[in-house]
């Protein structure tokens, strides 16, 4: 399965789970506290990823495998955010797309003149 797929996926499991029960689904518990939880997870998450590369850099094994599980619960926090916000994750792809082969410097000022 490429990485697209389980993404699409991902999103779909989300968007079934959005309305559902918040005693039986983590999703909708965080969709029922509303954007403002959902925010903070974001945060706690980013915060656990900085962490973990942190002890990753000079880290064996199992640092890099805690740095790929915090980034997987960033990502998978983000996708959630997006879906409060009906935003679709392919938006994002595409934004990732539209800048490939764009320098980093180029593109960082192409957006501070619009």
């Amino acid at each position: 399965m490429s990485s697209s797929d389980t993404l699409d996926q991902l999103a779909e499991v989300l968007a079934s789970r959005r309305h559902g029960d918040p005693d039986s689904s983590y999703v909708a518990g965080l969709h029922q506290r509303g954007l403002n939880r959902i925010l903070e997870k974001v945060g706690e998450e980013s915060t656990e990823t900085l962490l973990a590369a942190r002890d990753a850099e000079h880290g064996g094994e199992a640092e890099r495998r805690a740095l790929i599980s915090e980034t997987a619960d960033l990502w998978f926090h983000s996708l959630v955010m997006l879906s409060h916000l009906d935003l679709d994750h392919r938006a994002v792809l595409e934004e990732l797309a539209r800048r490939s082969g764009v320098s980093g410097l180029d593109e960082k000022a192409a957006r501070n003149t619009t």
